[in-house]
């Protein structure tokens, strides 16, 4: 079991992936704007908690940041990260970071995919018409398929080398 996260302040998509084919559940995590900063934070921290006793993830797979235009919000993500890390360790859940470029390739198979492909990509891999909603979620989707893809194909690797 995966819990796939796309971090924000004012909005985390969370996604529970059993494997490649079955989406257990998602949402969002949605801040008002108007909150204090550490006031998100502690939302972010105490829901992310939740999550992790419900569903007993193995794994918390975040989108980490990579590249950012804008350094304050770039923080304001940042900080998100943290309350999610924190939440997630605290309770013994491994934490695994995923670049968006890696999300992609692993979605894709194309780096520079734009959001309607890796949309349309999580739905097919899942065998699904249904849209999910909002777009945070799906993304947490995907970082969540990125996982699972991610650790089949390094076992399967892993198991063909010692043949």
């Amino acid at each position: 079991m995966v819990l796939g996260i796309d971090p924000g302040l004012n909005n985390v998509g969370w996604a529970v992936l059993k494997d490649e084919e079955t989406l257990v559940d998602y949402g969002c995590i949605e801040n008002e704007k108007k909150r204090e900063s550490a006031e998100k934070l502690g939302i972010i921290y105490e829901e992310i908690g939740k999550l992790v006793e419900k569903y007993k993830p193995e794994v918390v797979a975040i989108e980490g940041l990579f590249f950012a235009k804008n350094k304050k919000s770039a923080l304001k993500v940042a900080e998100a990260m943290g309350a999610i890390k924190t939440a997630a360790t605290e309770r013994g859940v491994k934490i695994k970071i995923y670049t968006p470029l890696q999300v992609k390739m692993a979605v894709v198979g194309y780096g520079r995919a734009d959001k309607d492909q890796v949309l349309d990509m999580v739905q097919r891999i899942l065998g699904t018409e249904e849209k999910i909603k909002p777009d945070h979620a799906a993304d947490a989707v995907a970082v969540g398929l990125t996982h699972l893809m991610t650790v089949d194909f390094s076992q399967a690797l892993s198991d063909r080398m010692k043949v």
